[in-house]
């Protein structure tokens, strides 16, 4: 045991995450939205400024990917609600106010939250590529960008990335599209099918035995040595970050449109799964500028990968690894499979997230069986981490009094479970899924 674990014993938390137990951390550095996002170093426009190249984008996408048009080429998923989940999660502890699903598990073109930012963050890239070769202009329609002749132009440029998979997925399809040469780095524990479909779609994977850690250094490692490859830094990347954050400031519409109240009275909890910290965090941060304070965020991570948790709680961010406490960082929740989280992230939104908890692979297969047997409705594991939260939050009357939420607010409040991934896992792999979870349920 070094000093510094040592010293990270008096943390209380601390000693609930070397025992796997399911455990939950409040941040009592939390502040106004305000003060807040001023921490973050990025600003409204920054945020509004990727929402207006994703417009820009549109038509391409809808053009390339056919599965976008019915929304003109805007990669946005569904709001729906979820009655039945909710009266069963009930059978075992309430949850006060109303129940959803924000289904980015079902995104066009990948099927996760990471068709937001790294689909985004490659034509961020494109876009700069082809107005510095004055190939284009922001008036111009950008289909034009999918011809031979540009796609020669790409073909020239390489694009890498280090993932466990789902991001790797969604760089790998979208700039293979465009022409670029791709290399997704893989960890151990990304899925062989998501390897098969980048491999399918023209990407180059290469795989590691060792964990995301590892993948992302070695992508790292290989982009230095070659001037004409762009770095994908899922770890580091402010245009990752934004690109997700086009999805907070787009919710207040779906919100509106499905007759929720978001304001003082009515407060919006949102629950994330964690990974590395680029989608909960780029999301979190759209939802403060669109919400202010009435929108509390919770990051859920498994309990074998309590990365966020573990770097936010101690304030060492990305100074501490949970392989450091002994903890293995093995899940079945293979997207959250993260030992050591972002630095930029969990510094950047030090004020601005409510808290973070853990849950146990047990805990998301049984809920996996339970949402699609109450609402027919199939997700990756992962994505399944978000569901724990409305109980405990409604559970913590501390936390409640805390943030002056008292017993009326909490009954008008909207618990939205974001789930991340799951809307192209394979159906024998999606039934090994549920097999799992039901006989845990029987058991």
């Amino acid at each position: 045991m070094t000093e510094l674990t040592e010293q990270l014993l008096s943390v209380p938390v601390v000693n609930d995450l070397i025992a796997l137990r399911e455990t939950i951390w409040l941040n009592d550095k939390v502040a106004t939205a305000a003060r807040g996002l001023l921490r973050t170093g990025l600003t409204r426009h920054d945020a509004e400024d990727a929402e207006a190249r994703l417009q820009r984008f549109a038509p391409l996408l809808a053009q390339a990917f056919p599965e976008t048009a019915a929304r003109g080429g805007i990669i946005e998923s569904d709001l729906v609600p979820l009655p039945a989940m909710q009266q069963r999660l009930e059978q075992t502890a309430p949850v006060s106010g109303r129940l959803w699903l924000k289904k980015d598990s079902h995104l066009p073109v990948s099927g996760s939250i990471k068709a937001r930012g790294g689909i985004y963050e490659v034509l961020a890239h494109a876009e700069a590529l082809a107005l510095g070769a004055g190939l284009i202009s922001l008036q111009d329609d950008y289909r034009r960008l999918l011809s031979p002749e540009h796609r020669q132009f790409f073909s020239q440029h390489k694009i890498a990335v280090g993932s466990t998979g789902n991001l790797g997925l969604s760089i790998g399809l979208m700039g293979a599209r465009l022409g670029f040469q791709v290399t997704v780095h893989m960890s151990s524990d990304a899925r062989q099918w998501k390897k098969a479909m980048l491999r399918a779609c023209g990407a180059d994977v290469i795989e590691y035995d060792q964990d995301y850690g590892v993948a992302v250094e070695q992508g790292r490692k290989a982009a230095e040595s070659d001037p004409a490859c762009f770095f994908i830094d899922d770890e580091n990347s402010r245009t990752l970050f934004l690109g997700y954050s086009v999805a907070g400031l787009r919710l207040g519409k779906q919100l509106q449109d499905n007759g929720i109240v978001v304001d003082a009275s009515h407060p919006l909890f949102v629950y994330l799964p964690c990974g590395v910290g680029g989608g909960p965090g780029g999301v979190t941060f759209g939802l403060k500028l669109a919400f202010g304070d009435n929108v509390h965020c919770f990051f859920a991570e498994p309990t074998h990968s309590p990365c966020m948790l573990l770097g936010m709680s101690t304030g060492l961010h990305d100074g501490i690894s949970v392989q450091e406490l002994g903890i293995d960082n093995k899940t079945a929740a293979d997207g959250l499979a993260v030992g050591r989280a972002s630095g930029f992230v969990g510094r950047a939104l030090e004020q601005l997230v409510d808290g973070c908890y853990t849950l146990s692979d047990e805990t998301l297969c049984r809920l996996l069986a339970l949402l699609d047997e109450t609402e027919g409705i199939q997700l990756e594991p992962s994505a399944l981490a978000g569901m724990a939260g409305p109980q405990h939050i409604t559970a913590n009357r501390d936390y409640q009094r805390q943030q002056g939420l008292g017993p009326e607010r909490m009954q008008q409040a909207t618990h939205l479970v974001w789930a991340t991934g799951g809307g192209m896992v394979p159906a024998a792999e999606m039934q090994h899924y549920l097999a799992h979870g039901k006989r845990l349920i029987a058991s």
